[in-house]
């Protein structure tokens, strides 16, 4: 018998009872919602092993691609310290991944590069083998598997394709570098495994190098100044030519806004007019072109400038070019200069002789048997004397006590004013016959002016004896007084 429609079904029916019975309805709706649930915590937790793994080598390729870049500084063994610092630095690990935990220098492959494209979604083909060229390393990590069991499920239900689990990632890193207030300067070393680091306190005889001749190591020339962003606020602001070159060389500060350096340099001869005159103002000695810098701020001496020779004429406060000596003795050279080193030297100078000349056989503060030229002269400054007579009483007629007294504002007062920095070149490598493009630096040089510049060939010819103070910076970091800022980073 058929149940009435009824709301309430009669009570000696109960198959009716059952069949408008509502309790536990809800059961049915919240099992739905719990295999719902449950198959979206389950996707969820493939989801994440996916997510967390492609994170973990995402991190592993970033870090090798920086350990690599860092060792990308245009010296030709680059590539190799390169590889050797992403194999040998660089250790991670993944969690989820098929295969072993630990990542390390069998999970990657490195492409160095010379260039960029512009765009992002441009793919990167500028690929070199060559150290001194490299200046980006892409990093591929190899491709590994996550297990997605509930993920699988879920599309053999539902008919749609699995979760994608295969992981790789990629990085790419660069060596940039930028320079502020820099000199043009550039000089020839033996060849490209020279370091500065690795010949502190020896000297160099710079020798400027012409035009159309090949030139060896100790020949000096220029970086191209019309590349360089002159800064309109500093003294060689609205310059050209001789005069531009003059104030590169010669003023303390401000003369150039921040360049990028180490995309390549063009090098010009230096053979400059009145090169040696603007070196020299340093030395309070301010001479033909210069002549009119006596009272210009940007080209105060520096404070110690002793030189074994006297003032022009009775009473003269200004050198002029006079060679009558004094009683001081001027930091010696290297004594195989010219000789068994060639141009550059050894750091063997006579220390004995200096210090019984000018400081009565007693070492200054802080220096001793070993010190370079440039301990010297800092310990000199710091004793607020540039060079005080043996016995602190000057000798009459023949006395130099170092301090500055022909530029009218005085001494500069930065320690370093007798220092310039200059790019260290490969010149055999690059072929440096005079003007050059596209010229890699190895690194950039502080060079301590041990004694004033000397023109044996003419006005436009010059030779600079400097002590090597130590690495100024990366490669494309130089100035004349300024900073150097060496970037490494992540561009892909």
């Amino acid at each position: 018998m058929p149940c009435p429609l009824s709301p309430t079904p009669p009570a000696h029916l109960p198959l009716c009872q059952f069949w408008y019975d509502e309790n536990g309805s809800v059961l049915v709706q919240w099992g739905l919602f719990l295999a719902v649930a449950f198959g979206f915590m389950a996707l969820s937790f493939d989801l994440g092993r996916v997510a967390s793994t492609q994170s973990e080598m995402q991190s592993f390729a970033d870090q090798v691609a920086l350990a690599a870049a860092g060792e990308l500084d245009g010296r030709p063994d680059a590539i190799t310290r390169a590889t050797a610092a992403a194999n040998g630095l660089i250790s991670d690990a993944q969690t989820y991944a098929t295969g072993a935990q630990t990542l390390g220098r069998n999970d990657f492959s490195l492409t160095f590069l010379r260039s960029l494209p512009a765009s992002d979604t441009t793919a990167a083909t500028d690929t070199t083998t060559d150290g001194a060229r490299a200046r980006y390393v892409r990093v591929d990590v190899k491709e590994r598997t996550v297990m997605t069991p509930f993920a699988a499920v879920n599309a053999a239900l539902t008919g749609r394709e699995n979760l994608s689990s295969d992981i790789d990632a990629s990085a790419t890193a660069g060596f940039t570098s930028y320079a502020c207030d820099i000199t043009p300067l550039m000089f020839c070393v033996p060849d490209s495994s020279w370091k500065a680091g690795d010949n502190i306190g020896s000297q160099i005889k710079l020798r400027a190098g012409g035009q159309n001749a090949a030139w060896g190591p100790g020949n000096f020339g220029f970086l191209d100044p019309s590349t360089l962003d002159v800064d309109s606020a500093g003294p060689c602001a609205g310059l050209n030519g001789a005069q531009l070159y003059r104030c590169l060389v010669g003023a303390e500060n401000g003369i150039t806004r921040c360049v990028r350096t180490d995309t390549g340099l063009d090098t010009l001869p230096g053979q400059r007019q009145g090169l040696a005159e603007a070196f020299n103002t340093r030395f309070d000695i301010f001479q033909g072109s210069m002549q009119q810098r006596r009272n210009d701020p940007a080209y105060r001496p520096a404070a110690n400038t002793v030189q074994g020779t006297l003032p022009s004429g009775t009473g003269a406060i200004c050198r002029g070019n006079n060679v009558d000596p004094s009683d001081a003795m001027p930091l010696p050279r290297d004594a195989c200069i010219d000789g068994t080193c060639g141009r550059f030297g050894d750091g063997d100078w006579d220390r004995a002789a200096y210090v019984s000349q000018n400081h009565g056989g007693f070492y200054p503060p802080g220096t001793g048997p070993t010190s370079s030229r440039y301990e010297m002269y800092l310990a000199e400054l710091a004793a607020a004397t540039s060079r005080p007579s043996p016995d602190n009483v000057p000798l009459p007629g023949f006395a130099e006590t170092g301090a500055p007294q022909c530029h009218a504002l005085g001494p500069s007062t930065d320690p370093k004013r007798r220092n310039v920095n200059a790019a260290a070149v490969d010149c055999s490598t690059n072929n440096i016959q005079g003007s050059t493009s596209n010229v890699v630096a190895l690194e950039f040089v502080e060079l301590f002016m041990t004694e004033p510049v000397q023109s044996p060939g003419g006005t436009e010819d010059a030779e600079i004896m400097v002590e090597i103070v130590g690495s100024a910076g990366g490669i494309g970091s130089g100035a004349l007084s300024g900073t150097y800022r060496d970037f490494i980073q992540l561009y892909r």
